[in-house]
């Protein structure tokens, strides 16, 4: 297995946590390079789109409902919207038959949190593991000839959840553990943390980098399945139901810096298998009920991340791993 290739000291860059995907772009020309954006047609990820765009590269945003993206894509010669639900690995498949040209980067950025009951996809993987980690490990795996081809970039977009629950291999779907909304959630984005591990280490030779990060606190339809009160409790909303903005959440386009950061920026050349936080790279934390900024070090785990990568193999449509 290859080893990252930053491992002897944090990477660095002079932009901070107020930054904007678009200042992170600022003289950098994309003209001709090809992005691929999941979820790219609301929140970060139509902020990271329009940056893409704004730079003069050519963005596929993949949503499961492509008309969602009209207003991106009517007039904008450089957006396209393809249909992709992550959930559904036949959906992605379908994906992966229909695309023959090299890809720049994937942002990994479409997710679902804290899903409020424990439900399984067609797989039969818990659906915050299946949507955030397991359909995104389908699309990069199937498309790796297409990545080499253009030593693409990898940018899985995590969380700071992944700080308080690791991946447990032996329940991986809460068969047996109580089913709880936030732990799932937490699992997924360790996972996500833990894929990016896996393209350093194994993908190293081709050309192909990975790295995954913490976009911070923004109101998206992420939080579409959080109840009222929580939103409340949060200091996110008040009693009328209207939301509110707290001095610690970011906007759209400062959330989705980091992620373009990852995938754009000469800055990260080179640059594989870490996690960034406020376009810096983090420091390895040991991960707890209560953390504060930093991996945890089971998210960065290479016996866990090379064990994972075998089970989503495994997972996997025959189509997607024929010839590997």
């Amino acid at each position: 297995m290859n080893k990252p290739a930053h491992a002897s000291r944090p990477v660095r860059t002079p932009f901070g946590r107020d930054a904007t995907a678009t200042d992170v772009l600022d003289g950098v020309n994309l003209a001709g390079r090809r992005f691929i954006v999941t979820g790219g047609a609301s929140g970060l990820g139509e902020a990271a789109t329009r940056a893409l765009v704004a730079a003069g590269a050519n963005v596929t945003v993949a949503v499961r409902d492509p008309h969602s993206a009209l207003r991106l894509t009517d007039d904008q010669p450089l957006i396209e919207a393809l249909p992709l639900d992550l959930a559904d690995l036949d959906s992605v498949t379908e994906f992966v038959r229909a695309w023959t040209e090299p890809v720049d980067a994937i942002i990994a950025n479409a997710g679902v949190m804290a899903v409020p009951t424990r439900q399984l996809s067609a797989a039969g993987w818990e659906l915050q593991l299946a949507t955030n980690y397991l359909g995104h490990f389908a699309l990069i795996y199937g498309l790796e000839k297409q990545l080499a081809a253009a030593s693409g970039r990898v940018v899985v977009v995590s969380s700071g959840a992944q700080l308080r629950a690791g991946v447990d291999l032996d329940d991986l779907n809460f068969d047996r553990r109580p089913y709880d909304p936030w732990t799932a959630y937490s699992q997924s984005k360790s996972a996500d943390v833990l894929l990016a591990v896996g393209i350093a280490r194994r993908w190293a030779d081709k050309g192909v980098t990975g790295n995954a990060c913490a976009p911070g606190v923004i109101h998206t339809n992420l939080q579409r399945h959080l109840a009222p009160e929580l939103m409340r409790a949060m200091g996110a909303m008040d009693a009328n139901g209207d939301l509110i903005h707290p001095e610690h959440y970011k906007t759209p386009e400062q959330g989705a810096s980091t992620a373009v950061l990852l995938a754009a920026s000469p800055l990260i050349d080179g640059v594989s298998g870490a996690y960034f936080e406020d376009n810096q790279e983090a420091p390895t934390v040991p991960g707890g009920p209560e953390p504060e900024g930093g991996v945890a070090e089971w998210s960065l785990d290479p016996g866990l991340a090379d064990a994972l990568w075998e089970r989503a193999v495994a997972a996997l449509p025959a189509p997607l791993t024929a010839g590997k």
